[in-house]
């Protein structure tokens, strides 16, 4: 069992996941439509890309959690409308139904290209995504990040056992190289900088 795994296993994991995904929709709630053009941390995507992206996260890892094979599909059906902080909470709706099965934890599921998990490890991916990809949003609007300390000290022991593998680091993968960040940081410039963002990022960077 990989030191993921067993990191998993002493976590609240739901909870964990409602407070990422609740801090990250108090931002998104503030997300005026000039701000969808604009940059983020994540270089490749816009704002309103990176919102696009958020909900099909959600919508992926439910199907996933359903059974449904990951293909291209299914992990890239999310849409925006014209609200998105509507569509953001629709799909934490379905993301968070299908986290609450009773059998969630030991279900096996297909991430993307990354291979099959454990629900419980599966799950643990989602926190780290949320508690990061939340912050991405409120850098990229220039609006306080409300962290929760919780979900975010989990997240970062999450990914401080992560594998250092191409896959994860690699061209095309999910993570950048580690930006090193001062060793007295809070947990979550230290998760920042773990998975390759600058804690000073700015849209004017």
């Amino acid at each position: 069992m990989s030191a993921f795994s067993v990191e998993s296993r002493a976590m609240d994991l739901r909870d964990l996941d409602r407070r990422a995904l609740e801090a990250a929709g108090k931002v998104i709630a503030g997300v005026r439509p000039e701000h969808l053009t604009g940059p983020t941390p994540c270089a490749e995507w816009t704002l309103g890309e990176l919102l696009r992206h958020m909900v099909s996260e959600n919508l992926g890892f439910a199907g996933a959690f359903a059974g449904r094979p990951a293909d291209p599909p299914t992990w890239d059906r999310g849409e925006l409308g014209a609200d998105p902080h509507h569509a953001y909470q629709e799909s934490v709706a379905a993301v968070s139904a299908a986290f609450a099965a009773p059998d969630a934890h030991e279900r096996q599921v297909e991430i993307r290209e990354f291979g099959v998990f454990p629900g419980r490890v599966a799950m643990g991916m989602h926190v780290i995504d949320f508690v990061v990809h939340g912050w991405d949003v409120a850098a990229a609007v220039g609006a306080p990040y409300p962290v929760d300390e919780q979900a975010t000290a989990g997240a970062l022991a999450i990914a401080s056992r992560l594998p250092d593998t191409p896959r994860l680091r690699g061209p095309g993968g999910p993570f950048g190289a580690v930006v090193p960040v001062p060793a007295d940081a809070s947990d979550l410039e230290l998760l920042l900088g773990l998975l390759g963002r600058s804690p000073a990022w700015t849209p004017s960077c």
